[in-house]
């Protein structure tokens, strides 16, 4: 059996970015450094605000919050230079994450932070990706993400799908392993990509690796709220479950 444990993406059909002209439509991707000893995946939705996972602000040794002093954002990062660099003014993730719970559905559910970098990013090569509303059951996706064997360039992931809903947590065929926590999940309409998850860990649907993420309406909105209060966290309402049968474990 596999473990609900945060995810770094690793899997099948990857394409790595490693060229400029590869990597030219992905430079809002970026790699969080995260107090010099570990990294996740973001993304630019605002010239200013990163998203990610909630549990990618953690110290997974201590549980405590990593101070966003030791947090930069290194966006379209490849082989050893950033398109940009940026320091965090401030990181909130969703009021109701609890680093310290079970690791299940609800877990998961609420596993989306924003990042508000101090400075924001406005050039013509990094533009902000827009998000969109929650794909079904079937829909094809792709995970752009950084990972512990390769963390010089981004990759690509393509030929993935949703295979459905557990307590409204995607449940992805994309499989996924340690180095890409927080990598976006996008679809691909029209050939714009938007992004409609973010990776956060990895079950065992019926004997089958697959990777778990949430939608993102309702907690990116929660924690706009946040954001505009001056990161005081006000507990809102969750929200409804349904089932596909994904075994979440605690580590």
């Amino acid at each position: 059996m596999m473990f609900a444990v945060p995810a770094w993406a690793e899997g099948r059909g990857l394409f790595s970015m490693e060229s400029a002209e590869g990597d030219r439509r992905w430079e809002a991707v970026g790699r969080l450094e995260i107090a010099g000893k570990a990294f996740c995946t973001g993304a630019l939705i605002e010239p200013d605000l990163v998203l990610t996972a909630a549990h990618c602000l953690f110290d997974p040794e201590t549980g405590a919050r990593v101070p966003v002093e030791d947090i930069q954002f290194l966006a379209g990062w490849r082989n050893g230079r950033a398109a940009a660099y940026r320091r965090v003014r401030q990181a909130v993730e969703d009021p109701d994450y609890d680093f310290a719970g079970p690791a299940d559905a609800d877990r998961v559910r609420k596993d989306v932070a924003l990042i508000e970098l101090q400075h924001p990013i406005r050039n013509t090569v990094i533009t902000p990706f827009a998000t969109d509303i929650r794909p079904g059951s079937g829909d094809e996706i792709g995970v752009v993400s950084y990972a512990h064997n390769r963390s010089e360039a981004p990759s690509l992931q393509e030929l993935c799908e949703v295979l459905g809903l557990q307590q409204e947590v995607l449940v992805m065929s994309c499989e996924v392993d340690f180095g890409s926590s927080g990598s976006p999940v996008f679809t691909f309409d029209k050939g714009q990509p938007r992004i409609v998850s973010v990776v956060s860990a990895k079950a065992d649907l019926e004997g089958r690796p697959v990777s778990l993420g949430t939608s993102l309406e309702v907690p990116v909105a929660r924690i706009k709220h946040v954001l505009a209060q001056g990161g005081v966290r006000n507990s809102l309402a969750a929200g409804v479950r349904k089932e596909t049968g994904a075994k979440f474990v605690k580590p």
